[in-house]
């Protein structure tokens, strides 16, 4: 897997003082001056202790210093569609978010469906990208479902995994060649699960909403059978999976009765160790799930407003309360912001024709934390595990650690600071997302990714 990201900027040298240091993947949880000298993380002190360096000093007593976030599941539109996103402004939107790791799918213009594309968007990531930069290769050519992709090219290009985003695999051939490929070099397939003829023409969840506002309706069971076929052509290939943006209650059981069977132990597997901790096992099957389907129903689709619309679609309340209590209990790996950008004209049309997606890289952690942790329905220690150590290991990237001696990959957080959500002051080219207005605490002040400032507001 190659990650890439500009080197351009010196390396920070700055003391974080009497900040909240919260690393619950090392059971730290302390106030404590954080001395960062030439982007390492080079002392951890007990508060008011630590040596100011020529630097400078953040007086963030009060605030939250996080390891940094990392999301599985981004879509940055390049190439092809740079009106709605690029390397540039998606990764200057992560970094505003807290994040310092995206991974980006392949569902592109052209597809990434070979070593060429990839290559040269790892190229343009090591010009442009303010945070570190991976990149899906896609499961099929050219996601059409029929021929399988230049998966080994790909994998050796530097692919962080293969995907098809946006589109199931509908072939159970084709995914058990994907997912033999794949394995031989240690690498997973994220799958978007959707049976397509039990989804139909649907534009939202199928229930008493859907009924009610005489839309076509995509039945929970468009995932779950899917998901349920993929678990077993997974098991029979050894191959590691992921189960991207799970939103019905039934698909964790589902992941749940996978693993309890054995089929799914974690298990070394050829290509080194999961999140780049030497001699860890590779998870064999990891799932996310998305701060929409977390926080939100099918009831907000009532009004019409196309930023609700996703696929997969909002559920019922059931479904996102089954959602976070997985999340709660540690079911669920990942958080995935599943950030689709779309341009204004293309979502201000009627419901059943604007583009399903939403965005949410800058406002993933204050929703979170709001809608959840304050709520006291989800701790902040499985928050941020989901957020930055679940994501490392699934797809066996670099955690991001509060420790000495390890590169400087964290945000600094005000979580007194309150305020509501305005897309007008985004880093994203795009607006289209499905929490404006909404009242948060949460504001990321800082994030130091690969050691350099990527973002600072207001510190």
């Amino acid at each position: 897997m190659i990650a890439s990201m500009s080197k351009k900027g010196t390396k920070a040298t700055v003391l974080i003082r009497g900040a909240r240091v919260f690393d619950p993947a090392r059971s730290l949880d302390r106030e404590a001056d954080v001395l960062v000298e030439k982007g390492q993380i080079s002392a951890i002190s007990p508060a008011g202790r630590g040596k100011a360096p020529g630097g400078g000093v953040i007086e963030a007593a009060g605030m939250l210093l996080l390891p940094g976030f990392i999301d599985p599941h981004t879509h940055l539109r390049t190439p092809g569609r740079e009106d709605e996103e690029d390397i540039a402004s998606g990764t200057a939107a992560a970094a505003a978010g807290g994040y310092v790791h995206i991974c980006a799918m392949p569902n592109t213009d052209p597809v990434v469906d070979n070593a060429a594309v990839l290559a040269s968007l790892i190229e343009v990531a090591a010009d442009e990208a303010l945070v570190r930069t991976s990149f899906f290769g896609a499961i099929s050519r050219g996601q059409a479902g029929v021929h399988l992709s230049d998966i080994w090219d790909m994998a050796g290009a530097g692919a962080v995994g293969f995907s098809d985003d946006g589109r199931p695999v509908a072939d159970a051939a084709l995914l058990r060649s994907a997912l033999e490929a794949a394995s031989l070099y240690g690498l997973p397939l994220s799958l978007h699960c959707e049976d397509s003829a039990l989804a139909g023409a649907g534009v939202m969840n199928e229930g008493e909403v859907s009924a009610r506002l005489g839309l076509a309706g995509m039945p929970a069971v468009a995932e779950t059978a899917d998901i349920a076929r993929a678990l077993e052509v997974a098991a029979y290939t050894g191959g590691r999976v992921h189960i991207a943006h799970v939103s019905c209650g039934r698909s964790l059981e589902l992941i749940e009765a996978a693993r309890a069977a054995g089929s799914f132990a974690a298990d070394s597997q050829p290509g080194g160790a999961a999140g780049g901790q030497a001699g860890e096992p590779a998870m064999r099957i990891t799932c996310e799930a998305a701060p929409h389907h977390l926080l939100l129903s099918d009831r907000e689709v009532e009004g019409l407003d196309s930023s609700f619309k996703m696929n997969p679609p909002l559920r019922a309340g059931d479904d996102r309360r089954a959602l976070v209590a997985a999340l709660a209990a540690g079911v669920i790996d990942c958080i995935a912001t599943d950030h689709a950008p779309h341009a204004a004209q293309e979502k201000e049309t009627p419901f059943e024709q604007a583009p399903f997606g939403a965005i949410g890289l800058e406002t993933a952690f204050p929703v979170l934390y709001s809608g959840l942790v304050q709520s006291g329905e989800v701790p902040l220690e499985r928050l941020v595990l989901a957020m930055s150590t679940g994501p490392a290991r699934a797809f066996s990237l670099p955690q991001p650690a509060l420790a000495e001696g390890e590169e400087a990959n964290l945000c600094l957080v005000d979580t007194k600071h309150e305020y509501d959500i305005d897309p007008a002051r985004f880093r994203s080219k795009s607006r289209n997302s499905a929490f404006a207005g909404r009242r948060v605490r949460g504001r990321v002040l800082l994030t130091l990714a690969g050691g350099r400032v990527a973002h600072r507001d207001g510190v």
